[in-house]
């Protein structure tokens, strides 16, 4: 099950921001569930999200509700998340990251 979220970007804070980041890559990394991730930012339209791969929606669901409450504490707004089936035949032919 794939998890895609979208929300507007806070701007980067340096060192500080960094260290805090790599902190929370290692926190979702535990996740139940949680195969991948691939973090998207534009900072062209001030948006950073995520592309996450979930072993089921169980899971995907359950880091969703955790990760919206995590965005919202941090007074982030606006945020948008979808789920998707992947199909896997077609994936793989075209070599998509599904295990």
């Amino acid at each position: 099950m794939l998890l895609i979220f979208d929300f507007p970007a806070r701007p980067p804070g340096g060192p500080d921001d960094a260290a805090a980041l790599r902190t929370l890559a290692e926190d979702i990394a535990q996740e139940k569930g949680l195969l991948w991730k691939i973090w998207t930012e534009s900072a062209a339209e001030q948006r950073a999200g995520g592309v996450y791969l979930f072993a089921d929606r169980t899971s995907a669901e359950a880091y969703h509700r955790k990760h919206a409450a995590r965005l919202a504490a941090m007074g982030i707004t606006g945020i948008e998340a979808a789920y998707r089936e992947i199909m896997g035949p077609l994936t793989e032919i075209t070599r998509g990251p599904v295990r």
